[in-house]
């Protein structure tokens, strides 16, 4: 199928215009609201076609707040769709994006893909088998200017240490939880299995392969890390979910030979969300996976699953 935009048509050309995939999305909570479902309906490229829920109700809510279908079986929705949208816990997503792929669909996949190895190697491994495009969502890979900012530092060389931060009040000591509290993942799992992946993704592709991990424990949730690199460069990273309210923020720093480059801002979600569909449509067009696919959502998750072990040993 070809996933060309479509276009108006000329009244003379009896050619019909080309067919836009369809895009079914799994999942109803906040995330689900706020981001995957207006980008969705915004995308000029695709008809967002559906929801599917755990909770039908919901899953009705937000179909007519869209003029979609709602399904109440998942395998119904692979079947009249060309894209699963996932919006779900991680545990979820995984064994539902195997299926997904099964069925022929291209994978939009949500962070971390699971949070087990084996599982986000199922999935990787489904959409290979299968021939399905995969994209994981991954904000500071998609969102601007953060993206080009990502894309500019891995073409420079030299680069001797970073520094980084993603400090979330979700659950904070000193104010009312955020919209994403509800989600006993996030409870269980905290910021490394949350924030932990954004982080990597910009770490990981500028300064190379992660060798060595080490991880040690703070106050709330907190984890550090310290990372040794392919390049030989040495990183940190800090993440929470339950810092202070005055205390959040996210932040990377670079430094090397060409100086200190420092990540910059970024604002729209739910159009760096509808650049995540465009990457995902020409990886399914061209053949070419995309270099957040689900091969790269599986190493996000072994890395973080080292340092998962390293926590529970005591390091």
């Amino acid at each position: 199928m070809s996933y060309d935009l479509i276009a108006a048509g000329d009244p003379a050309d009896p050619t019909p215009p080309p067919v836009r995939p369809r895009v079914g999305l799994l999942g109803t909570g906040p995330w689900a609201h706020r981001t995957h479902a207006p980008a969705l309906a915004a995308h000029a490229g695709t008809d967002f076609a559906g929801v599917w829920g755990r909770r039908p109700e919901a899953a009705a809510e937000l179909a007519d707040t869209y003029g979609v279908k709602v399904y109440d079986d998942p395998d119904a929705l692979f079947a009249d769709c060309d894209v699963a949208a996932f919006a779900l816990p991680p545990d979820v997503q995984a064994p539902l994006a195997v299926r997904a792929a099964a069925a022929g669909c291209h994978l939009l996949l949500d962070k971390p893909v699971a949070t087990t190895v084996a599982d986000a190697r199922a999935v990787a491994d489904a959409a290979e088998r299968n021939g399905v495009a995969s994209v994981v969502f991954l904000t500071l890979r998609f969102a601007e200017p953060a993206a080009s900012w990502v894309r500019e530092q891995t073409g420079r060389d030299g680069w001797f240490t970073a520094a980084a931060h993603w400090l979330g009040a979700v659950f904070p000591p000193d104010g009312a939880p955020s919209a994403y509290a509800a989600s006993p993942w996030r409870k269980d799992k905290g910021g490394l299995w949350d924030v932990g992946p954004h982080v990597l993704s910009v770490l990981v592709p500028v300064l190379g392969d992660v060798t060595a991990v080490t991880a040690s424990r703070g106050p709330s949730d907190v984890v550090q890390l310290a990372l040794r690199h392919a390049s030989g460069a040495a990183s940190t990273a800090v993440l929470s979910l339950g810092a202070p309210v005055a205390a959040a923020g996210v932040g990377l720093e670079l430094r090397g030979a060409e100086g200190v480059h420092s990540l910059p801002n970024w604002t729209d979600v739910p159009a760096a969300y509808g650049r995540a569909v465009d990457a995902l449509l020409t990886a399914a067009e061209t053949g070419t996976p995309d270099a957040c696919d689900a091969r790269f959502g599986l190493r996000l998750t072994e890395l973080l699953a080292e340092a998962e072990a390293r926590l529970g040993a005591g390091e």
